[in-house]
C-alpha cells in the first residue's frame, strides 16, 4: 500500500514523530541505564513509531527536510524538558545554541513552502 500525503498532512505526521522521538530520548533518561522496566521497552516503542511516520513523511517533504526538523526540534523538545523536568543547567551557551536551532529549523520550514 503507497499512502502518499498531502504538504499540510506531512507537516501535521512530523509533529507527531516528533513527540514520538522526545517521549523516546526522555524514556532513555527515564529508565535509568535500562534498569527500569517500563521506560526501557517505550524507548524502543516510541523510537519505532516515530521512525515509521518518518518513512511516511519524507515521500512528501524530502528526507534534507523531515530529518532536520525532527531532529532540530526534538533537540529543543528534549533540551526544554531536561531544564524543566531534570533541572539540568540552562546556561547562556545553551540558550543561545538552542535560538540557533529554532532559526534553522524555520528557514527548513519556509524553504520547503517556496516554489522549486
Amino acid at each position: 500500500m503507497s499512502v502518499q500525503l498531502t504538504l499540510g498532512q506531512a507537516w501535521s505526521v512530523l509533529w507527531v514523530a516528533i513527540v514520538l522521538e522526545v517521549a523516546g530520548t526522555t524514556s532513555m533518561r527515564l529508565s535509568e541505564g535500562f534498569s527500569r522496566l517500563a521506560p526501557s521497552v517505550l524507548i524502543f516503542v516510541f523510537y519505532a513509531a516515530s521512525f515509521a511516520l518518518n518513512t511516511l513523511i519524507v515521500r512528501t517533504l524530502g528526507l534534507s527536510v523531515v530529518y532536520a526538523v525532527w531532529s532540530g526540534v526534538g533537540t529543543v523538545l528534549t533540551a526544554g524538558i531536561g531544564f524543566l523536568y531534570f533541572k539540568e543547567p540552562a546556561t547562556a551557551l545553551k540558550l543561545a545554541c538552542i535560538g540557533l536551532i529554532v532559526l534553522g529549523v524555520m528557514g527548513l520550514h519556509a524553504a520547503s513552502r517556496a516554489p522549486g
